[in-house]
């Protein structure tokens, strides 16, 4: 499937301004999920099959704009395909299955997060495989100093990533749901310190604006406030400046 760029263009306007939307909401709406898990979101499942459900979809669909596309096998479009599958492939396939404890996601969240994800997917897919000008992803592409930061960005981002989903994983023995406040690793410094620097490696890599959309989504500071206001008494040690790294990144 294939769209005009001025409806791309249209688009990607539609989803920034949907960010925005949904960085204030978080200031006023409780996400629903882990520490500020509410049953008023309705029904639940478990967070193994809800991650997976979530994320999986976003690893299929870009798997179908890949296989359509008459650049597929061009050098660097397959980079930047590979580097987006690793990343999904764990978040989908891998993570899901290690968490421990016996947490549930209300469908409604995972429902949400499926939606953003084929957003995702649809609009790194129409770009880098249809709609960027062929003359701009040649093989010289990979000695660009703009490729280069974003691949060494994202690589520290998977490391990181994984590292702090140990930390976290390992606060909890097996059937435990309790939350626990992580302070190992990139935690010491910031609050959410397992979403640096994916979408900014990925944005930097393609240096386009559907890599950089991601980030307005993912920089979820009021996220990391909600915490803060709800849980001073059992997690006082959190620092007022402790945002998201992955905002701190993108700034």
């Amino acid at each position: 499937m294939n769209i005009s760029l001025e409806t791309f263009r249209i688009i990607l306007y539609v989803m920034a301004a949907l960010a925005v939307v949904v960085f204030f909401a978080l200031y006023q709406v409780k996400a629903g999920y882990g520490i500020l898990f509410d049953k008023s979101w309705g029904i639940t499942l478990s967070n193994k099959w809800a991650w997976m459900i979530m994320e999986a979809p976003v690893f299929i669909a870009m798997c179908w704009f890949w296989m359509m596309s008459p650049r597929k096998w061009d050098l660097v479009p397959f980079i930047f395909f590979l580097l987006f599958q690793i990343h999904y492939l764990q978040r989908a396939f891998i993570f899901p299955w290690l968490i421990k404890g016996k947490s549930r996601m209300p469908l409604l969240i995972m429902f949400t997060g499926i939606v953003f994800n084929l957003a995702n997917a649809f609009i790194q897919g129409q770009w880098i495989f249809f709609l960027a000008p062929t003359s701009m992803y040649t093989q010289s592409w990979i000695r660009d100093p703009r490729f280069l930061l974003g691949t060494a960005l994202f690589l520290a981002g998977l490391i990181i990533n994984i590292q702090s989903d140990g930390i976290i994983r390992n606060l909890r023995k097996d059937g435990d749901s309790n939350h626990y406040l992580p302070e190992k690793g990139l935690f010491r410094y910031v609050w959410n310190g397992w979403v640096l620097p994916y979408s900014p490696g990925l944005s930097a890599d393609s240096f386009s604006s559907s890599g950089l959309l991601p980030i307005l989504f993912h920089g979820r500071t009021p996220s990391t406030r909600n915490t803060r206001t709800n849980f001073p008494m059992k997690w006082p040690a959190i620092p007022a400046n402790a945002y998201s790294p992955l905002f701190i990144s993108s700034i």
